[in-house]
């Protein structure tokens, strides 16, 4: 048996003070099933997604591409670089996991990125653990639109206007609270480092309870994206709940602590945010119910419908 040896520390870029993106890793996912137009008897074509998660605020960019050549993926490069601004060093798979294994692509990406004055750097092969941070987001990304698509056939107009929203929500999920303050439930996302400002999306009307048959293309794009929303972000509630470690017990929550909370009816893009007032322990001294303050007032739930945000505990 591979005796791995112990597990690295977190890498100096995903800890560095820099503007969005200037630090990105870079992953394929697909393929997906597209339509060349919408008429009868249109023939399908494959299409995938190019992923660029910047490494030290975990926003995500997505790129549609119609195929895995090195021309296309330059393209997606220059349309990341020209809308998010140049980045300073890309990371990647070396070839079988990004697109190939071509000594000829890695040529032409290395030479593109030294006209870009980008620094590349390529895993080792047969090493997909090297790269964690895009592995899992892209895995995340493409098993949900897969489950939300299902048979579902899209144009390409209609694939990439779903891949910007899904965009959107991923950059929406809550990191961690924005100060100690009992008052203040904002919280920091990767959306605040590309805007300014927590991520909105426009009013929609719910969709869930109409048949796809009912739908016009537009409503369809809204039911599937509101779909993705609903899987992908009690997904991302389990994953803030799961401990690799220490899984005999659990860490009690405090007050002040910032939560989630769960809400199965939210729309897309909003989060339920509170803060522990009060914790309420039982008679073993165990805390399973907590008073918290939220937006909309005083609350009280069970701790297994709240989800602490990494950080959180208030500092004197």
């Amino acid at each position: 048996m591979p005796q791995p040896p112990i597990m690295g520390d977190i890498p100096a870029v995903r800890l560095s003070q820099v503007k969005p993106f200037s630090e990105v890793g870079c992953d394929y996912g697909g393929p997906f099933s597209l339509l060349r137009y919408r008429a009868r008897g249109a023939k399908s074509c494959k299409a995938y997604i190019c992923l660029f998660v910047c490494m030290a605020t975990k926003a995500l960019h997505l790129e549609l591409v119609s195929d895995l050549s090195s021309e296309t993926f330059l393209g997606a490069m220059r349309r990341f670089i020209s809308r998010r601004g140049r980045c300073n060093h890309i990371y990647s798979d070396c070839g079988t996991n990004f697109v190939g294994a071509s000594r000829e692509l890695i040529n032409m990406l290395k030479s593109a990125a030294e006209q870009e004055q980008i620094s590349w750097h390529f895993n080792p092969p047969s090493a997909p653990h090297f790269g964690g941070l895009w592995e899992a987001r892209i895995k995340s990304v493409k098993t949900h639109i897969k489950r939300v698509i299902g048979d579902q056939l899209l144009t390409y107009e209609e694939f990439y206007t779903l891949l910007v929203q899904i965009e959107a929500v991923l950059n929406s999920r809550p990191l961690c609270p924005q100060s100690s303050d009992p008052n203040d439930l904002s919280v920091l996302t990767p959306g605040h480092f590309l805007t300014l400002e927590p991520l909105n999306a426009p009013p929609e009307d719910d969709l869930s309870g109409i048949k796809l048959n009912h739908l016009s293309r537009w409503q369809l794009i809204s039911r599937l994206h509101q779909s993705f929303w609903s899987r992908w972000s009690k997904e991302y509630l389990q994953t803030l709940l799961q401990r690799a470690k220490w899984n005999e017990s659990t860490i009690p929550i405090e007050i002040n602590s910032v939560v989630l909370i769960k809400d199965d009816n939210l729309t897309p893009l909003k989060w339920s945010i509170g803060r522990v007032l009060e914790i309420h322990p039982g008679h073993d001294r165990v805390t399973r119910v907590v008073t918290l303050k939220t937006a909309k007032g005083i609350l009280k739930r069970p701790v297994t419908k709240i989800c602490p945000l990494p950080y959180c505990k208030s500092q004197n």
